[in-house]
């Protein structure tokens, strides 16, 4: 059984206006995933440095898939990726995205619990034309790669639809798991958050995580799923 989960951290400012980073690393061992997409995870303006602390980052159960785009920061675009220390990562890259806005995603492919799977950690446009397109380009990328691994593909989508939009894009080859609605965490009213599985992996149990502590720390709640390939 693999944990993953994705999580829109506002660069660590919580619903109060701190930016209290360390609330998202309680947070997230609260939900105890296997794997993490972060959306926001590095800060807008000057040198776009990680809005986690990287040594806070250093004493918890995860470890950040090293993009090696820019010295300081986390991820590509905003979008990280963390795996537990536990864990194997095999290969990763960043995705570009067609798109009018600084937007990306970014793509691990890890061994957990001896199980290979590939993730895909993305923040998808404001609009809706855009969004459809980026859908599109990830989903092209992600055959042309050399092997067919089992994927998960999670983050926050701006998708306010609860079945149409980008949504469609996925459904001839890809499941979306039932999580529910994220946004705004301190009255969740929109599913904006997404974890969306190949066919070749069962969801055994996803949802949105609740708790007093995640209710502050962003203005997004996570979402996680729980996953196991099926079994011929």
């Amino acid at each position: 059984m693999i944990v993953v989960a994705s999580y829109n951290i506002r660069k660590g400012i919580g619903t109060d206006r701190q930016r209290r980073p360390e609330r998202i690393v309680d947070v997230l061992r609260e939900v105890d995933a296997d794997v993490v997409a972060l959306q926001e995870a590095d800060r807008r303006f000057g040198a776009k440095q990680s809005a986690i602390p990287h040594e806070l980052i250093e004493h918890s159960p995860w470890v950040p898939v090293p993009f090696e785009v820019r010295p300081g920061g986390l991820g590509w675009h905003g979008n990280a990726i963390l795996i537990r220390k536990s864990a194997e990562l095999i290969d990763r890259c960043v995705l570009e995205l067609p798109t009018l806005e600084p937007r990306g995603a970014v793509m691990a492919e890890v061994r957990v619990h001896g199980q290979e799977l590939r993730v895909v950690g993305m923040h998808l446009d404001l609009s809706g034309l855009w969004r459809r397109r980026q859908v599109r380009s990830l989903l092209t990328q992600l055959r042309t790669r050399h092997r067919k691994l089992p994927t998960i593909l999670m983050g926050d989508l701006n998708e306010w639809s609860l079945h149409g939009g980008c949504l469609r894009e996925f459904t001839h080859d890809h499941r979306i798991a039932p999580t529910g609605r994220s946004y705004h965490s301190r009255r969740p009213l929109a599913a904006l958050d997404r974890i969306i599985h190949s066919p070749d992996l069962h969801v055994v149990a996803s949802g949105v995580h609740h708790s007093e502590r995640a209710a502050r720390a962003s203005d997004h709640l996570p979402i996680w799923a729980r996953v196991q390939p099926h079994t011929s």
